[in-house]
């Protein structure tokens, strides 16, 4: 298995783990949301070819994600363009 990815200048393998938290940590994803939330977050991810979801875990109150994203996408566009997708906080 390859260790590392490349693009037309540099190799890299960077690796991230972001954590999702709805507003006041309420137990909503766990209970009703969980299935749509993951089915949601997988289609977002998706969108992005170079982006791959390496594992993720819906737990009662919040997601982990481990993504690989590529540099030239930043990690805080990616991650805010998601949260504003599923806008757990306004639930």
């Amino acid at each position: 298995m390859k260790d590392t990815n490349s693009l037309s200048h540099t190799s890299y393998r960077c690796k991230y783990h972001i954590v999702i938290v709805p507003k006041y940590r309420r137990l909503i994803i766990y209970n009703r949301l969980k299935k749509d939330v993951i089915n949601i977050l997988v289609m977002l991810i998706n969108r992005k070819p170079d982006v791959k979801l390496i594992e993720g875990h819906a737990c009662p109150d919040h997601i982990h994600m481990l993504l690989e994203i590529p540099p030239k996408y930043a990690v805080s566009d990616f991650s805010g363009a998601v949260k504003i997708k599923i806008n757990i906080n306004d639930i």
